[in-house]
């Protein structure tokens, strides 16, 4: 509430604005037709968020104009969401901007920005972003430059499944939403995982000791926040993943739920607007319904047939025995355990384990977050599973092989070009498949609205989840 911004707002002060960038400027209105011009499209203002540090009033049309606020900039520690005219998207992420324009109030007082400016001129740049954010946004225009090589829905896609970088989707957008695969264009822990698994894997074959793996892995997802930028989703990520590096220092197991639950009450006290984030609120329930659900869904469905539920903790008991038997004897067997691969009970328990668990996956991430999404649009796509299980073996692909390509973008690209072909193709069927998706009968299913709707949908999930468990234990974390 310093600088009592939200009193020149409802006096429609005009003033000037000293802050930083804190997200990317992105148009304002729907996002352009792929046979449309480029260029004309970004003709529009944009939008983006200012950390204002001081606040200046220069005119204004009510009581409280000019020098009845009192003379000078005076300090505050507000966001302010800024419109401005097409130019400012050139913008980078930590810029220090100073801004001449004219105060508005938000509809919602609870907000993270306080207030609406709308400029009439450029802002003026005061100071470029740091030396890593500069980098950074090197190596994301490298990716977007290079992405461009690649024709269609691929190239478009490339930069939103790499680093979340969604300003040349376009209408690709909304057949991701309706399909249900709007979250593979949002940074969240998936892309953590992948790049921690790999950084962990190049460290031990460089024969980084066991004790120090950590390092790199902090160092790496340091830069690769600071590559996405730190959105609701991306922080709640990295807070959970230094959660699992501490983990490393101190040699102790990884455990999901003690870590979203140590990210989310940090990150509330810290910044308690992300309570309001639909974001923030997606990633955590997401994060939290994989964490309880996907592996007490995928043992039920891998059960054997006619087992009933009440037997599952006998089953696994007498299925570990069995294949500690099955071990002895295949170690004592002639060729010294080499056996025949994928024959035999074991490999068709693993290949049912294997398609039970990414099916649980999308099925449980789905039942928590399909009532959250209902506050976005009444609606629930209907083939949100199947379109997530068509598109799983492409999102790796797509997401290591955009991050390569952004790093070799600016010193090797002919490289970065190759890698991004090969992203390409992951990013084309994951594009093909949401408008496949969205392009089929009863797309979505029609949902009613406000809390009527949410209470409904819930009870719905949650007695969907109850028929496939059919046991409550099986819901223990």
């Amino acid at each position: 509430e310093a600088g009592d911004l939200r009193g020149l707002a409802e006096d429609r002060a005009t003033v000037r604005l000293v802050g930083t960038v804190r997200s990317t400027p992105l148009p304002v209105g729907p996002p352009p037709a792929p046979e449309e011009d480029p260029a004309a499209a970004r003709a529009g203002p944009v939008r983006f968020l200012l950390a204002a540090r001081s606040v200046e009033v220069v005119g204004g049309t009510g009581p409280a104009a000019g020098p009845a606020r009192g003379a000078g900039p005076r300090a505050t520690g507000a966001a302010v969401e800024v419109l401005a005219p097409a130019t400012a998207g050139s913008l980078a992420y930590g810029t220090e901007v100073a801004v001449v324009a004219r105060l508005a109030p938000v509809g919602d007082p609870a907000r993270r920005a306080v207030a609406r400016a709308r400029a009439a001129d450029d802002p003026v740049t005061r100071a470029p972003p740091t030396a890593l954010l500069r980098g950074t946004e090197r190596l994301r225009a490298g990716l977007v430059g290079t992405a461009a090589a690649v024709p269609g829905d691929a190239g478009r896609l490339l930069p939103a499944v790499a680093v979340g970088d969604t300003r040349g989707v376009g209408d690709l957008d909304e057949a991701m939403k309706v399909s249900g695969l709007a979250h593979l264009t949002a940074v969240s822990g998936a892309h953590f995982s992948l790049l921690g698994g790999v950084v962990r894997a190049l460290a031990a074959r460089c024969r980084v000791p066991r004790r120090w793996r950590w390092l790199p892995v902090g160092a790496v997802m340091l830069g690769f926040v600071a590559l996405v930028q730190p959105g609701a989703s991306v922080v709640r990520a990295a807070v959970m993943g230094a959660v699992g590096v501490l983990g490393l220092v101190a040699g102790r197991p990884a455990r999901s739920v003690p870590a979203l639950a140590g990210a989310v009450l940090v990150l509330v006290v810290v910044d308690p607007w992300l309570a309001r984030d639909i974001g923030f609120v997606l990633s955590v329930v997401t994060t939290a319904g994989i964490a309880l659900l996907a592996g007490p869904l995928a043992r039920r469905w891998s059960t054997p047939a006619g087992r009933g539920t009440r037997a599952t903790g006998r089953s696994h008991r007498v299925r570990g025995r069995w294949a500690a038997e099955c071990g002895r004897a295949h170690r004592g067997a002639p060729g010294g355990g080499r056996g025949t691969a994928g024959s035999g009970p074991g490999a068709g328990r693993s290949t049912a384990a294997a398609i039970a668990t990414a099916v649980a996956v999308p099925v449980a991430a789905q039942a928590v977050c399909a009532p959250v999404v209902l506050l976005l649009s009444p609606a629930v796509p209907t083939y949100a599973v199947l379109a997530n299980l068509a598109v799983t073996p492409a999102v790796a692909p797509g997401t290591v092989g955009g991050l390569v390509a952004a790093l070799l973008a600016p010193w090797w690209p002919a490289a970065a070009t190759w890698c991004a072909q090969a992203a390409g193709a992951a990013c084309w069927w994951i594009a093909a498949v949401a408008r496949t998706a969205t392009a089929l009968p009863g797309a979505q299913l029609a949902w009613a609205e406000g809390v009527l709707g949410i209470v409904l949908l819930a009870t719905a999930s949650g007695a969907a989840l109850v028929l496939a468990l059919r046991c409550r234990r099986d819901v223990a974390p």
